[in-house]
């Protein structure tokens, strides 16, 4: 059985938006690393939403960790399926662990995107990997 911890530390919903508040402004200042801190400590306090599981993916992928990448990448994308962002860092941190087949299928769908942002990143990727 898992703990609700707000109700452990008598805090509510709005305590946690300040914690991702802080955070965000950390991940501003590229202050990553406490950033991640903050996140990690949000899931736990907090049921898991698609925004921190694809912060902690981003954050991981900054720091250069691929496996961890993209586990809260796959978490995330369970709970929003057609977040185009989460998708192409997604497909960085396949690269970074050296899955070039299915990272370039993944960069593949995404070149054709309607959203120009995201098909012209996974244009880069695959130019970068091809």
């Amino acid at each position: 059985m898992e703990k609700n911890w707000l109700e452990i530390l008598n805090w509510d919903n709005s305590a946690v938006d300040d914690l991702r508040y802080v955070a965000f402004s950390y991940i501003k200042q590229g202050v990553y690393d406490v950033a991640l801190t903050f996140f990690e400590a949000i899931v736990v306090l907090a049921p898991a939403n698609a925004y921190d599981l694809q912060t902690l993916g981003a954050l991981h992928l900054q720091l250069g960790n691929g496996a961890k990448a993209l586990d809260y990448l796959d978490r995330a994308l369970k709970l929003d399926p057609a977040h185009l962002p989460t998708q192409i860092n997604r497909a960085k941190a396949l690269f970074m662990l050296g899955q070039k087949r299915q990272a370039i299928l993944q960069a593949e769908e995404l070149e054709k995107a309607s959203d120009k942002e995201i098909a012209a990143s996974a244009s880069a990727l695959l130019l970068g990997y091809r």
